[in-house]
């Protein structure tokens, strides 16, 4: 054999070898080290996405729009991958109190919990359907991006990147919000539960449902006589322009308030407390936002999101 022969089949030799040892150790260069991240609601996880890219790999533990996520019980996938997550995003105010009993069980070392409700200064007793109050994800984003560069720093670009794309994303959601606010400043309307009172507020809406009855819906009780009454009345009389009733709690006593809507013709609009399948969050905000508008500039309901 020729020595320049011989150098090829070396080089060949060499090459190969690199190669079946970059395979066993279970990777290409330039292959990503993801962060393993938990978003307790599918709306979290959604963001976390957005912003960590191709660098995370999300799991969300409440995802399915059909169910009541106030009757959620974890399961031990549910367990797993809270114990190998790096970090974890989740509602806080007893919303998703199962997530600390499954931080609890599973410990992680050097695991990071981001509770929103705690870290944006939102008390314990305030509406937990936070995600819904307009200022609450684009501040959320900058602390998750703050967190994934933390963990990922040569990365850190592209997170930012990410972080402004999707504040980016929001803005039709705000230009809604205004234009319904100057057009419809105090527009009286009814609601099953509070899921959508943060942007009612930010929209100007004026929710005339008793508190005592929205409080008990969410809890899973039933209404006080004298509650459902003035339920009643308010539809019956026309005394609001629509009515805002969450689809993923669904109780004899709603449903009958829903049924007396349709007979007296206020327009109905379903909001969901997980994001339904495949929305992003600025979509799912601008849909229902526009089911709003749509109420109460055709008298046109829009019960679910297709």
């Amino acid at each position: 054999m020729s020595s320049g022969v011989a150098a090829s089949a070396r080089r060949f030799a060499v090459c190969a070898l690199t190669c079946v040892l970059a395979a066993c150790s279970g990777g290409t260069q330039g292959r990503p080290t993801t962060i393993s991240v938990i978003g307790a609601e599918n709306m979290y996880a959604e963001v976390i996405k957005e912003i960590g890219g191709p660098y995370v790999t999300v799991t969300s533990i409440l995802d399915n729009p059909n169910s009541d996520p106030h009757a959620y019980e974890s399961s031990t996938a549910d367990a797993s991958a809270v114990g190998k997550a790096d970090l974890i995003v989740q509602n806080g105010m007893g919303y998703d109190a199962f997530m600390e009993k499954l931080e609890d069980a599973s410990p992680h070392a050097g695991r990071t919990v981001i509770d929103v409700g705690e870290r944006l200064g939102f008390k314990s007793d305030d509406n937990p359907h936070v995600w819904y109050q307009p200022q609450t994800m684009p501040t959320l984003a900058g602390v998750i991006t703050a967190e994934l560069s933390r963990r990922d720093p040569a990365h850190a670009a592209v997170f930012e990147a990410n972080r402004e794309k999707f504040i980016t994303s929001l803005k039709p959601w705000v230009t809604q919000i205004d234009a319904l606010r100057h057009a419809f400043p105090a527009a009286p309307v009814a609601v099953t539960e509070p899921v959508f009172n943060y942007t009612a507020d930010a929209i100007g809406l004026d929710v005339r449902t008793r508190n005592a009855f929205q409080l008990a819906v969410e809890e899973g009780n039933d209404p006080a006589p004298q509650d459902v009454a003035a339920m009643r009345t308010l539809l019956t009389t026309h005394a609001v322009r629509l009515f805002i009733y969450n689809q993923q709690t669904v109780e004899p006593t709603t449903q009958e308030l829903l049924d007396l809507a349709h007979r007296s013709h206020i327009p109905v609009v379903g909001v969901y407390e997980t994001m339904p399948a495949g929305y992003t969050y600025a979509r799912w905000m601008t849909a229902e936002t526009d089911a709003i508008g749509l109420a109460l500039r055709r008298h046109r309901s829009t019960e679910r999101l297709r």
